[in-house]
């Protein structure tokens, strides 16, 4: 009796688990860096703690949040501080056993910059480093490649900033199946009004057009009004926002994904064209290449 009753135990585990709907648990962090680059190491670190005890999977970081987003603070930034740096936030990932994404500037070999984005696995690893393509700034030098890489067993992608107007940025790894699309910027500030609702409008219809989740992660408004203006936001593949920061505080905005959702059917009927076929294929040609 009591085998059979092991044997119907296990058995109805097994079809839960056929079932059970893949979730990703991600954070964006919506937080303010200072021009200390050990003061941000560590508050990055504190932050992984503290969501990978609450379950999260995959935590996201703004646009230069290592070293903050100011030129002068960049430039004068040292490669093997840089470097160390990174090495403490792999650390506190593998720590921690969670994946982080995070901006930061990158030295090319030739001794330039990129403005990055670093993918940390839960072991330590990196496994993407992505170079923002469309560049708003002088500082760094454009990127090579487009981004598409496996994190908590699903296929994504990454954007920066600026990137964010370029559709095939996120058309071609959705196309190739990526369902997370990594958003990481420092946009304008609360002063440049104009700019805000097509903020908006942007990041929404990558989402919608792709049928992707987008999660979005941008440094807060000070309270001089300088810096940026916050809203970090978590966007479903049907263009809707869920969940939303607000404009001036650090906090972070978290969702539980059902990457089911993200089909990817409107990016995948870019092939359908007969005439653009041979266009978009080009595209994943130079995507496979990276």
């Amino acid at each position: 009796m009591k085998s059979l009753l092991c044997i119907f135990i296990l058995s109805a585990l097994m079809t839960a688990s056929a079932g059970a709907k893949p979730i990703v648990k991600v954070s964006a962090v919506q937080m303010r860096s200072s021009a200390n680059l050990q003061e941000n190491v560590q508050k990055i670190a504190k932050y992984l703690e503290r969501l990978s005890s609450q379950g999260v999977n995959v935590a996201v970081f703004p646009e230069c949040a290592l070293t903050s987003y100011n030129t002068e603070i960049i430039l004068k930034t040292d490669p093997a501080q840089l470097a160390s740096a990174l090495d403490s936030v792999a650390a506190a990932c593998k720590k921690n056993k969670i994946y982080a994404v995070v901006g930061t500037p990158l030295f090319r070999p030739d001794g330039k910059l990129w403005n990055s984005a670093v993918v940390f696995a839960p072991t330590g690893k990196v496994i993407e480093r992505y170079h923002k393509v469309h560049l708003a700034e002088d500082w760094p030098q454009q990127g090579d490649h487009l981004a598409l890489f496996n994190i908590a067993g699903t296929k994504a992608t990454i954007i920066i900033c600026h990137d964010e107007r370029y559709p095939e940025l996120v058309r071609l790894p959705a196309i190739a199946g990526a369902k997370m699309v990594f958003y990481i910027s420092s946009e304008s500030g609360v002063k440049a009004e104009n700019k805000m609702e097509p903020y908006r409008a942007q990041i929404q219809a990558r989402a919608v057009e792709n049928g992707v989740w987008i999660i979005h992660s941008n440094p807060p408004c000070n309270d001089d009004l300088g810096g940026s203006h916050g809203q970090s936001r978590i966007i479903k593949p049907d263009g809707n926002i869920i969940a939303e920061a607000s404009m001036f505080d650090e906090t972070v905005v978290t969702a539980e994904l059902d990457i089911a959702r993200a089909d990817g059917a409107w990016a995948r009927e870019s092939l359908n064209s007969s005439f653009l076929k041979e266009f978009w294929e080009t595209g994943l040609k130079a995507l496979e290449k990276k």
